[in-house]
């Protein structure tokens, strides 16, 4: 096997690590390190939560601790990311890799942290070090689309997951929509929820159906995502299972400046973002914003119609997952969207798809929005 090939397997290993930490380590990035010689793996880290290890630091630590400082020496490490190169709740991990003595660094893609943006790889080079840079850099990126989103544009990656018959109705007329997708369909959306920082609904899904915005496997909660509820006017009451405890580490509301009842929530440890609006519309740009300065990369929309047509309307899905179910429901059943306010073609969000599969007895579809680039570019919490 060539040198090359090695560094693909190892950096396919590494984004194996990274997966484990996705939603789990917000604002920092979920990264994933291998250290090996050759074909033989020494150790393999991911990044803990804030103030814990970096995953370069922690696969290094678990190759000593299984074969000696001295198997480090001239071994090479991959990493997801451009390692780190200053002072934070922890120390720069380009000066961990050359205290090990590795001679190879392989980099899926540069970190566009204004604080590395490739000083991490010059200091590595200056000190000696082999660096490779690029090694399977498109799924790399993809992977870290969150941290990259708040970094260049100061907001999270938006992804929309909307469930509807074949003629786009989400519900009855009578409300009735469990279960209109099949049950692998549902599982996908847990394991998606287990994935991202934070879940989003807008307060007619909350007042339908008081959701709990867990990721469930078996009926065991897997996963306590970060729930934002969207509510301008705080119609949702305290007693929703969105606000309780046991279902969720954080709950965040967006709400307009001012609305009646925020103190109320604050007492009870919600964190209320208060964005300003007009016309009772909340200003989603800015909401989107807000969110990013609190922390969340990655937030996964269930919200119903409204929420859906809203964020559409100023560009801020970046992804949309559509399941498409084998029923019918007519005209009189619920929209899966609302009113896009749209009077010309050109005006339409456009979208390439990035895949059409099935999932259960349903489809499942994907695409990637075309809009226009939005938000400003962001001063990341990362990292440390």
């Amino acid at each position: 096997m060539s040198g090359a090939r090695y560094d693909e397997v190892q950096m396919k290993r590494a984004l194996s690590w990274a997966a484990r930490s996705a939603g789990r380590v917000h604002p920092n990035p979920a990264v994933g390190a291998v250290v090996f010689r050759g074909g033989r793996v020494l150790g393999c880290g991911r990044t803990q939560p804030p103030g814990g290890h970096h995953a370069e630091v922690q696969a290094l630590a678990q190759a000593e601790r299984r074969y000696g400082a001295r198997a480090l020496q001239g071994a090479s490490l991959a990493v997801t990311l451009e390692p780190c190169c200053f002072q934070g709740r922890t120390g720069p991990c380009t000066e961990a890799i050359v205290r090990a003595g590795l001679r190879r660094v392989v980099v899926g893609c540069r970190d566009p942290h204004s604080r590395v943006s490739g000083r991490g790889l010059r200091a590595l080079r200056a000190a000696g070090l082999e660096v490779a840079e690029g090694v399977l850099e498109s799924r790399c990126q993809t992977h870290h689309r969150g941290f990259f989103s708040v970094c260049r544009r100061g907001r999270p990656f938006v992804t929309l997951k909307l469930a509807a018959t074949l003629d786009g109705r989400i519900a009855t007329a009578q409300g009735e929509s469990r279960w209109i997708t099949s049950p692998e369909s549902r599982s996908w959306v847990h394991r998606q929820r287990a994935r991202v920082d934070a879940v989003m609904v807008g307060s007619g899904t909350a007042l339908a159906d008081d959701p709990e915005l867990t990721a469930r496997r078996g009926g065991q909660i897997i996963a306590r995502p970060v729930r934002v509820l969207v509510d301008s006017r705080l119609r949702v009451p305290p007693s929703s299972r969105l606000y309780a405890a046991e279902f969720g580490v954080l709950s965040i509301v967006l709400c307009r400046q001012g609305a009646p009842g925020r103190r109320r929530l604050r007492q009870a440890d919600v964190e209320v973002l208060e964005i300003p609006g007009r016309a009772g519309q909340l200003d989603l740009q800015r909401g989107m914003e807000r969110l990013a300065e609190v922390g969340l990369t990655t937030i996964l929309v269930e919200g119903g119609g409204g929420l859906a047509s809203a964020l559409l309307s100023v560009d801020l899905v970046d992804e949309i997952h559509w399941f498409l179910a084998p029923k019918l429901l007519g005209a009189d059943g619920v929209s899966a969207l609302g009113p896009l306010q749209i009077g010309r073609l050109a005006e339409a969000p456009q979208m390439s798809w990035e895949s059409v599969r099935r999932t259960g007895s349903d489809l499942h579809l994907v695409g990637r929005l075309e809009g226009r680039t939005r938000g400003r570019a962001g001063k990341a919490r990362r990292r440390k």
